[in-house]
């Protein structure tokens, strides 16, 4: 047996023809993609870790725009739950896709010519159509008739409101008190101003679903059972206007 020209031949078949030239594990797609990564390395100070922390902040802008949004509480308004400097997240999707507020919930909404100027953070109270009333016989706020024990989430030592009101909330608002009702100025305060002291749908910026900050008192915030027995509007409801005009103005920022 030839050993040496089976060797040989074995060889020879194991290289490259010239009619088939090495393949290129990186593609003309993949090096030009390498080389202009390479480029913006070059052209930024500080070269990969610019480039990263430069995409990182474009996510996180992009994040805050359109899906989360973080909030700092500016006063006592909404104590007990929400404290001075507590910082919060927004859910911006919360109402997309024909979704709506619901009693209870706690949102931000943007108050210029409304309620002063800047965002604010109140609980709805009242949606669409729904009555609302202050107060029954026992203090209690009433909507459609139901009366609402708030007390899981009322400030210590707050009634439902000094001021008595009476109102039927327009379809497409809403009618926001803070939790703290002694040192808010909300709906109430406003009721004999252009809009009546009702919030646009389409000023709301999103439901507040996370307290973040500070970690020891992070939680999640979500809808109080106290609403949860309040029947629908009534079709046709209309509004009773006894004491409608006697909301005064209190102390409170928002």
């Amino acid at each position: 047996m030839d050993t040496e020209a089976q060797h040989t031949e074995r060889d020879r078949s194991s290289l490259p023809s010239d009619s088939e030239p090495p393949s290129d594990p990186d593609g003309p797609e993949e090096r030009s993609r390498s080389a202009f990564t390479g480029r913006i390395r070059d052209w930024v100070p500080g070269g990969r870790i610019t480039v990263t922390l430069l995409v990182l902040m474009l996510f996180l802008l992009l994040l805050s725009t359109f899906v989360l949004q973080p909030f700092q509480i500016p006063s006592g308004s909404m104590e007990r739950g929400l404290r001075i400097g507590d910082r919060v997240l927004v859910n911006k999707l919360a109402y997309r896709f024909d979704r709506r507020p619901q009693r209870g919930d706690i949102v931000v909404f943007d108050g210029t010519g409304l309620f002063g100027h800047g965002d604010y953070i109140k609980r709805v109270v009242g949606v669409g159509g729904d009555h609302v009333v202050c107060c029954d016989e026992e203090g209690r706020l009433r909507v459609n008739g139901q009366s609402v024990d708030e007390s899981a989430f009322l400030f210590p030592g707050d009634r439902p409101s000094t001021v008595p009101f009476d109102v039927v909330v327009p379809d497409g608002t809403l009618f926001v008190l803070g939790d703290h009702r002694a040192d808010s100025s909300d709906s109430r305060d406003h009721l004999g101003s252009p809009g009546g002291g009702m919030i646009p749908l389409d000023k709301v910026i999103g439901r507040a679903d996370w307290i973040v900050w500070p970690f020891g008192h992070a939680t999640h915030l979500g809808r109080p059972d106290a609403y949860a027995r309040v029947p629908d509007a009534a079709t046709g409801a209309e509004p009773a206007h006894a004491g409608a005009g006697e909301a005064r103005a209190r102390d409170g920022d928002g």
